[in-house]
């Protein structure tokens, strides 16, 4: 078999309709435009969507605005280029942060982020760390604990205070 001889399987192809061709073609008089209207009309468009002038579903369905979850856990933000103004040794808890103004709640949990180098030698305690903040804090030689939000009063964890991702 050659290229020239290669043929679409019988009965899968089939001729288009030619209408407006007269009554025995079988698309003749209105040619499948209907009777009268704006589509039996030559140069007929309209945009897409377009409901004769009622109002398009497009903008009768109110449009998206979001979604708020009641139920997040929003952490406040410490980097670690922030815990340079403590001395080495120091234990860093959301109480001490709240006091040198890096965090405004001490209800609310503390996320260590490991923006802007490695602290001082400390022990940082806080509810949730960054991979590269954990890292550099034991580069430095302190320690990160882990606090737990149920013994604190604060909001519950489904995770257990495990590590989240940068």
């Amino acid at each position: 078999m050659r290229l020239d001889e290669v043929r679409p399987a019988k009965g899968s192809r089939r001729p288009r309709k030619r209408v407006g061709r007269g009554i025995s073609a079988g698309g003749g008089k209105t040619a499948g435009r209907g009777q009268k209207g704006q589509g039996s009309r030559t140069s007929w468009s309209l945009p897409r969507g377009f409901e004769g002038g009622q109002m398009p579903l497009t903008q009768r369905v109110p449009k998206l605005r979001g979604f708020y979850n009641r139920f997040r856990t929003e952490y406040q933000v410490v980097n670690c280029r922030d815990l340079h103004r403590f001395e080495a040794g120091a234990i860093v808890g959301p109480e001490l942060l709240n006091q040198v103004g890096l965090v405004r709640h001490t209800r609310r949990p503390v996320k260590l982020l490991g923006g802007g180098g490695s602290p001082p030698r400390l022990t940082v305690r806080v509810h949730r760390v960054s991979r590269s903040a954990r890292a550099a804090v034991e580069a430095a030689g302190g320690k990160v604990e882990l606090v737990d939000e149920s013994e604190e009063g604060g909001p519950e964890s489904s995770d257990g205070g495990q590590v989240s991702e940068p």
